[in-house]
């Protein structure tokens, strides 16, 4: 029996990406193991977003190669773009791949297997120009299904390496997509997550074909899709046709995640951050007033160079003024390679924690308040997994509900009363059997 195992590190489009590689090696005749475990291949699927994501790629590198040293090791993924040199000094790597020829991957081990000779594919992905078509068509671990639809991005903030390790925004053929959504559909998943590097650039690199036109096609094309959901979304890409079609469709939930990384348009300057934060609100508000239901969750990023007190405390009474639902909250790390590392002015590690934990505060307030708002509601919950006496699952507006069903749930949306909150979570009662 040949065995392979997977470790990957970051983001969800990573995870999109370990699965597919995970299918052409099971189409390969493999058998997916953990990675604790002995394999004949591993493939550290990494990130390089951080300094500490290197690190973390690095340490897992060397873990594998102890775990088994006869063992073809495959590193992949962003930290093999940005640094693969790096990698080639680490005696025991077998193959390197970058963000791009990763359905390469089990011709590369075939090579490596007849001659043991270090493989490394690792093109300019500046140059690359065509979407990787990489299919997934079932998730043995999620009953929401992520789907990868564009990759790269065009907008080089300051503090960001990804641009330089994923290039510029490339989409995926409309045809291909619907195709995925309709399998994924067929193997019994009743929500889709749209995914990518910058997920709402999908089609800038097409002349005729947004995506906005993809929203339509999935809502209208994809039969049997109850729920279709954005991963993230830049608010300059919130247009009105897609207000507009997020308040009338049944199928697009009324949740979205509009990063916005500061409060404070000095910040959000040094940043290269395209917008203010008075254009923000005036969107935000325009969202909430035309979809009074909608959730809006966000990314916020503190200690970013040059941050004082005063613009921190702009940044937290607009976004408390602004009333977002939750807060996902970044302290500012130094990325090398990055203009925000060389800027002067850096802040205080001990500040960054402070401003940290004020706005995960703020956050927690947010959350309860919301909650509080959907009892005597009737939410449409997906159910996902059981939590000691209820089994648990995410509203169409990503919050968390808890009720009192049994296993067979799992995977199927139910009509749920909501009565009360347990701090941020909900509880209710079912009050229809699942929606077919």
């Amino acid at each position: 029996m040949k065995t392979v195992a997977f470790l990957t590190l970051g983001c969800k489009v990573n995870t999109y990406e370990s699965e597919a590689m995970m299918k052409l090696f099971t189409l390969d005749g493999y058998t997916n193991v953990d990675f604790k475990d002995k394999a004949d291949v591993y493939v550290i699927n990494t990130c390089t977003v951080t300094n500490t994501g290197d690190s973390k790629s690095r340490q897992m590198i060397r873990k594998a190669i102890k775990q088994n040293k006869d063992a073809i090791i495959c590193v992949v993924g962003c930290y093999s773009q940005i640094a693969k040199d790096d990698i080639l000094k680490i005696d025991g790597v077998s193959i390197i791949l970058g963000t791009s020829r990763r359905n390469e991957i089990v011709e590369c081990v075939h090579e490596y297997m007849q001659n043991r000779k270090t493989i490394v594919r690792v093109d300019d992905i500046s140059s690359v120009n065509e979407f990787e078509d990489l299919d997934v068509d079932r998730y043995l671990h999620n009953t929401r299904a992520f789907m990868k639809i564009q990759d790269g991005c065009n907008n080089y903030c300051t503090y960001c390496i990804i641009p330089y390790a994923r290039g510029r925004v490339r989409s995926r053929k409309p045809d291909s997509v619907l195709q995925q959504a309709q399998k994924l559909v067929d193997h019994g998943f009743v929500e889709i997550v749209l995914t990518g590097i910058h997920t709402a650039g999908y089609g800038l690199d097409f002349e005729d074909y947004d995506f906005y036109d993809l929203l339509v096609d999935l809502t209208t094309k994809v039969k049997g899709l109850k729920r279709l959901r954005i991963s993230s979304i830049e608010m300059s890409q919130i247009d009105h046709r897609i207000i507009d079609l997020i308040a009338s469709s049944p199928i697009v939930v009324d949740h979205l995640h509009i990063p916005i990384q500061s409060g404070c348009n000095k910040t959000l300057k040094r940043m290269n951050r395209h917008y203010t934060t008075e254009e923000f609100s005036e969107k935000l508000i325009e969202l909430k007033t035309k979809l009074p239901t909608l959730s809006v969750t966000t990314d916020v990023i503190v200690g970013f160079p040059g941050e004082t007190d005063e613009d921190f405390e702009n940044t937290y009474q607009w976004i408390k003024a602004m009333h977002f639902n939750q807060l996902h909250v970044f302290p500012y790390s130094p990325r090398s390679g990055t203009p925000a590392a060389k800027m002067k002015d850096q802040v205080d590690g001990n500040i960054k924690k402070q401003r940290v934990k004020r706005l995960l505060d703020l956050s927690h307030q947010l959350q309860y308040e919301f909650a509080s708002l959907q009892i005597g509601k009737t939410l449409e919950v997906l159910i996902e997994e059981r939590h000691g006496e209820y089994m648990v699952g995410h509203a169409s507006n990503y919050l968390k509900v808890n009720v009192d069903l049994d296993e067979e749930a799992i995977g199927h949306i139910y009509k749920i009363y909501i009565d009360k909150q347990n701090d941020v979570e909900l509880i209710g009662s079912v009050i229809s059997e699942k929606i077919e």
